[in-house]
């Protein structure tokens, strides 16, 4: 008897296997940073769908720094959990650097945590429009100092676009706390 695996299943696999040796180094120095300042980070995610929070979750230790993870899909969970205004949700979309900006600073002020890191986007293969295309994405990180929104335009798959912002987020959040 012979059992059939799909290959695009091991070539997934495979990939999900170096993203996370790919992103392991940089997590554990925004490890050993976050443990050495003190400092406790809290996660709103959309496109990525807590693919950040399980990064983070893969490694030892990270209870001392990582409060919590939400993924805040819905404009309703948005509003409910995030405190992310209707007005702004209206006027610019989900998937906007105001929505963005919205989420980080909810995450952190409803945790009491020193950061909060958001996504939203638009992971594909559908969604996207003339105006806000598949791999959109827009990535916050909040302290209680200063709020920065970065734009990225991914190219990939929507797994590839989910890692492409996972890593982009942990580039962004090393840069800040070094």
């Amino acid at each position: 008897m012979s059992i059939y695996v799909n290959p695009l299943y091991i070539n997934s696999l495979f990939q999900n296997k170096l993203m996370i040796l790919n992103n392991k180094e940089i997590l554990e120095k925004i490890s050993i940073m976050l443990k050495e300042k003190g400092q406790k980070i809290a996660i709103a995610e959309s496109c990525t769908g807590g693919l950040i929070s399980h990064s983070f979750t893969n490694i030892s230790g990270s209870s001392e720094y990582f409060d919590r993870g939400i993924v805040s899909y819905s404009n309703k969970a948005k509003t409910e959990l995030l405190d992310v205004s209707l007005n702004i949700l209206n006027k610019y979309g989900a998937v906007s650097e105001q929505v963005a900006k919205a989420m980080a600073e909810g995450v952190r002020k409803k945790s009491k945590v020193d950061i909060g890191i958001a996504t939203t986007g638009i992971a594909g293969p559908t969604g996207g429009t003339k105006d806000k295309q598949v791999g959109l994405v827009f990535i916050s990180i909040s302290t209680i100092n200063n709020t920065i929104v970065k734009r990225f335009q991914f190219s990939g798959n929507r797994l590839k676009n989910k890692e492409s912002t996972c890593k982009a987020a942990l580039e962004m959040l090393f840069n800040l706390i070094s």
